[in-house]
């Protein structure tokens, strides 16, 4: 009987303990993503991620030994609050222009959910391997999913018409042009969609 308290004490410790790192490791994770976003991954340092988890440098290195890992959790915690918009599900609208503009404005609000990250990573990326990795590792399959079900039936044709459609397509999922319609033209999500089917729908036309 005193072997089986025991061993149910030690397996309770043990759970505990495991849920107490668990918690440690997602405020670290957390940490790390509030600073990402507010001041780009290559300004962020590992004590000042440890100082806004509430732990030592130390408790850092133990959970996230380098960049890769440490990234891939501070990403993870972003993908589960601000997911990519699901090709698939836009793949169920059968009129390509209202795909196009369902999938615009479900990117477009991905990108004000994650407007500041978003603006970092741009910047940053090609001056931050890591970064530039772990966005293709978590963002990247899913964006070129997006891209290619809103231009089925879009980009069509040949020649310089379809060229200039592409090119257009691209500029519509651009994070930058939607910054320059909402933020700099001061446009809603809604105006800037219009602007930019508008745009992809009139490229391939002479």
């Amino acid at each position: 009987m005193c072997n089986d308290v025991a061993g149910m004490a030690r397996k309770y410790e043990l759970k505990k303990r495991a849920e107490r790192q668990q918690e440690t490791r997602q405020r670290i994770a957390e940490a790390a993503l509030a600073l990402h976003s507010e001041q780009g991954p290559l300004r962020t340092t590992i004590s000042a991620i440890a100082d806004r988890a509430g732990v030592q440098r130390h408790t850092v290195y133990s959970h996230f030994p380098d960049e890769l890992s440490l990234y891939m959790a501070c990403s993870g915690v972003f993908a589960e609050s601000n997911p990519v918009p699901a090709a698939d599900a836009l793949r169920a609208i059968s009129d390509p222009k209202e795909r196009l503009r369902a999938g615009l404005a479900d990117l477009y609000q991905w990108f004000e959910g994650g407007e500041h990250l978003i603006a970092h990573l741009v910047r940053e990326m090609g001056d931050d391997p890591v970064s530039q990795e772990v966005f293709e590792l978590r963002q990247g399959a899913h964006l070129r999913a997006l891209h290619a079900a809103l231009a089925d039936g879009v980009v069509g044709g040949r020649g310089h018409a379809r060229a200039r459609t592409a090119a257009a397509l691209d500029l519509a999922l651009d994070f930058q042009t939607w910054q320059t319609l909402t933020r700099g033209s001061g446009l809603s999500r809604d105006q800037a969609v219009e602007v930019m089917v508008r745009a992809v729908r009139c490229a391939g036309r002479t």
